[in-house]
C-alpha cells in the first residue's frame, strides 16, 4: 500500500506544529471520510480491464468528442464535461443522463485550441444548477491568422433537466498578444481556497521568450479578482499594463493548475524534449523557462539545466521520459485514505494515472497505473470517486471506486 507523507502544516497558515506526516494524513482522511456521502450507485457503466496491481476498479461512462476538462456544480451530481471542438455538455448522476448547455462562444479549434476548462464558484453551492456563475476558458481568434486563450463569465440557466443555456456570457481575460500557432494556450482555472481569487495558467503560445517579459501576460500564472481585472498586491503591479496580472513566470506549458489542502498553489507543465514538471507556485518566482529545461529542444539542441541558474526556481519533480501531464488534483482521502493529499496526475502520452506523494512542499512519484487509453482531465465527485476523461474522439469518462 502506498502511505500517504502529507503535512498540512504551513507557517503562513500559523497552525500547531505537525505531529508526523502520516499521522496528519490519516486524520484528514478519517475527517474526509466522515463528510463524504455514500458511494453512488451510477447506472450503464462499462467494465475497464485493469492491471491487478491498480486498487481501483474502473467502469467507463458515455462518449464525447475530445473531453478537455470536468468540474463538479458545486453541491450537485452533474458533471459538466468540456469537448475541445467546442461543445459543453453534463452528465447528471447517478441515472448517467446527458446534456448540453448552449450558449457557448465558437472557438478556435485546431491542435491544441478550442475550448478548455470549465469552472464554478466554489461558494455557490446549491442543489440547483440555474442560477450559478460558471467560468470558460477557450481558443478565439484574432486578425492575419492569430489566437489566443480567453477567459469567459456568465450565468447558467437551466430550461430542462438536460437542455441549459449561459446567459450574459462576457469574456473577462485574454491572453496578450495573440499570436501565430496553435499550440501552448494552457488556459486552466484554480480558484483560491477562501473563494476570493481566480488563478489562471497562460501557455507561452510555443514562443518561448515572451514567458520572461513581464510586458506579456504569455508564459505566466496570473491572480485575478472574480471579475477578471488584476487583483490587488500582485509582485509586479508597479510595472502597470498586464504586469498587474502576474503572480509568477517563466512557464511553458501548464495543463494542471491545483491548490493543494494546506492552501498551496502547484502547476503541471509540458517540457520540450524531456522535463515535464511539478512546480510549487510562488509569488514572483521565475521558473526558468526558456532559459533552463530538464529537457532539450526538439531538435536536439541543449538547453542548459536547471543546476546551472540557482536564481531560477527548479521544479519539485521532472520527468524524462516525460509523462504528457493532462491534469492536476490532489486527493481528499475520502474514499483513497492511502492518497490522502497526495497529487493525482493523468499523463497523456504515458496513458497512466501516475500518483505523486507529497509531504509539505516535498513531493516524489510513487506509482503508475497503466490504463488503455490516453486519459487527460480528473477530477473528486462528491461521493468520493475518480472520474478521469479519454483523451480522443469518442472519449469515455472513467469512473474509478476503491477495488471491492
Amino acid at each position: 500500500m502506498i502511505m500517504a507523507r502529507a503535512c498540512l502544516c504551513a507557517a503562513t497558515l500559523a497552525l500547531a506544529a505537525c505531529a508526523g506526516p502520516n499521522d496528519d494524513a490519516q486524520d484528514d482522511a478519517a475527517t474526509a471520510a466522515a463528510d463524504v456521502e455514500p458511494l453512488m450507485r451510477v447506472a450503464g457503466g462499462e467494465a475497464v480491464e485493469m492491471d491487478a496491481s491498480a486498487p481501483f476498479d474502473v467502469t467507463a461512462h458515455g462518449a464525447f468528442d475530445q473531453p478537455w476538462a470536468l468540474a463538479f456544480a458545486p453541491g450537485t451530481r452533474t458533471l459538466f464535461v468540456t469537448e475541445k471542438p467546442g461543445t459543453l455538455k453534463f452528465m447528471v448522476l447517478p441515472g448517467g443522463q446527458i446534456g448540453t448547455v448552449s450558449g457557448v462562444p465558437a472557438v478556435d479549434y485546431g491542435k491544441q485550441g478550442g475550448l478548455g476548462d470549465v469552472a464554478f464558484l466554489p461558494g455557490e453551492a446549491s442543489s440547483t444548477l440555474s442560477g450559478r456563475t460558471v467560468y470558460l476558458t477557450w481558443v478565439e481568434a484574432g486578425e492575419n491568422d492569430t489566437r489566443g486563450a480567453a477567459l469567459g463569465r456568465g450565468r447558467l440557466v437551466c430550461d430542462t433537466a438536460l437542455a441549459c443555456r449561459i446567459d450574459g456570457l462576457e469574456v473577462i481575460w485574454r491572453q496578450q498578444p495573440k499570436t501565430e500557432g496553435r499550440n501552448h494556450f494552457s488556459h486552466r482555472i484554480a480558484f483560491s481556497p477562501d473563494g476570493r481569487y481566480l488563478f489562471l495558467a497562460s501557455g507561452e503560445r510555443d514562443q518561448k521568450e515572451p514567458a520572461q517579459d513581464l510586458a506579456t501576460n504569455l508564459g505566466k500564472v496570473l491572480r485575478l479578482n472574480l471579475d477578471g481585472t488584476p487583483a490587488a498586491g500582485n509582485p509586479f503591479a508597479d510595472r502597470g499594463g498586464v504586469s498587474r496580472e502576474v503572480w509568477s513566470y517563466g512557464h511553458r506549458n501548464i495543463l494542471g493548475l491545483a491548490f493543494d489542502r494546506a492552501g498551496r498553489l502547484w502547476d503541471l507543465e509540458h517540457g520540450p524534449a524531456g522535463g515535464d514538471e511539478l512546480n510549487l507556485v510562488e509569488p514572483g518566482v521565475n521558473y526558468g523557462w526558456p532559459l533552463v529545461s530538464n529537457g532539450d529542444h526538439y531538435d536536439g539542441t541543449p538547453i542548459p539545466g536547471h543546476a546551472t541558474r540557482p536564481d531560477l526556481r527548479p521544479a519539485a519533480v521532472g520527468w524524462t521520459p516525460i509523462i504528457g501531464p493532462g491534469d492536476l488534483i490532489f486527493a481528499s482521502g475520502a474514499r483513497w485514505p492511502q492518497w490522502a493529499s497526495d497529487a493525482l496526475i493523468p499523463a497523456m502520452p504515458a496513458q497512466s494515472l501516475v500518483v505523486v506523494a507529497m509531504d509539505g512542499t516535498t513531493a516524489k512519484e510513487e506509482a503508475r497505473y497503466a490504463f488503455p487509453e490516453r486519459i487527460r482531465a480528473i477530477v473528486e465527485a462528491p461521493d468520493g470517486a475518480l472520474w478521469l476523461s479519454e483523451d480522443r474522439e469518442g472519449g469515455r469518462l472513467l469512473r474509478l471506486t476503491p477495488k471491492s
